[in-house]
């Protein structure tokens, strides 16, 4: 299968991010979800997806600690597209994981936070899915600059596909003025890269669109994407 992917994904390397992801449909079917943070790049992702299927599979990583702008914006997606997000949850409430092992553990262990309330919970939703979506750009981070459009994802053992890999955050931002989409009002605020409210803060004149997460911390992801 790694190889059939591989040249499909060179073969898509021509292709329109709309036409990936009528691909994506055509071969997975039911089988297909998108995984959404409700940044930009998925506003463009969910965007495409409500334009090819009437009967979308999108979900988000609800880790307990996400900024308001963006509980706000699952709402108005769902209102505006008609969909239901499905909200995948960790097994420990915020309470718990304090009680189990320390308070503000983003803090002091953001690696086990992140495996707890984001990795575990993606694990366990993906096993039986076929293949998911995701918004990752090559220009993000010199870990995802290789990223393939399509391919095998060996960590969750499903098909992997990035119909934004090539584009640039300008492009998604001309897509989402061009078609008027909504998006989280903190992109506005110097936060190109939205995640959690203890680990996300907006960046400073000169520095990468991700530096904002995790800052001052040597930890860069947050293990999803690997």
């Amino acid at each position: 299968m790694g190889e059939s992917l591989e040249l499909t994904s060179r073969q898509m390397e021509s292709w329109s991010a709309s036409d990936i992801v009528l691909w994506a449909l055509d071969q997975y079917g039911d089988g297909l979800w998108l995984a959404s943070s409700f940044g930009a790049e998925d506003m463009v992702l969910i965007d495409l997806l409500c334009q090819k299927t009437p009967n979308p599979h999108i979900f988000t990583l609800d880790t307990g600690l996400l900024f308001p702008e963006t509980y706000n914006l699952m709402t108005t997606v769902e209102e505006r597209y008609r969909v239901s997000i499905t909200r995948v949850i960790p097994e420990l409430t915020l309470e718990e994981q304090k009680a189990r092992f320390q308070d503000a553990l983003w803090q002091q262990n953001p690696d086990l936070c992140c495996q707890l309330r984001k990795v575990m919970p993606l694990e366990r939703f993906l096993q039986d899915k076929k293949a998911w979506i995701t918004g990752i750009r090559r220009d993000q981070t010199p870990v995802r600059a290789a990223s393939p459009i399509v391919g095998w994802d060996t960590r969750f053992q499903l098909v992997k596909i990035n119909p934004l890999a090539r584009w640039t955050y300008r492009d998604v931002f001309r897509y989402l003025v061009a078609h008027q989409v909504p998006y989280n009002p903190l992109h506005d605020q110097g936060y190109p890269s939205i995640g959690c409210v203890p680990c996300t803060r907006a960046i400073r004149p000169g520095e990468a669109l991700r530096d904002g997460r995790w800052a001052e911390k040597e930890k860069t992801e947050c293990g999803l994407h690997q």
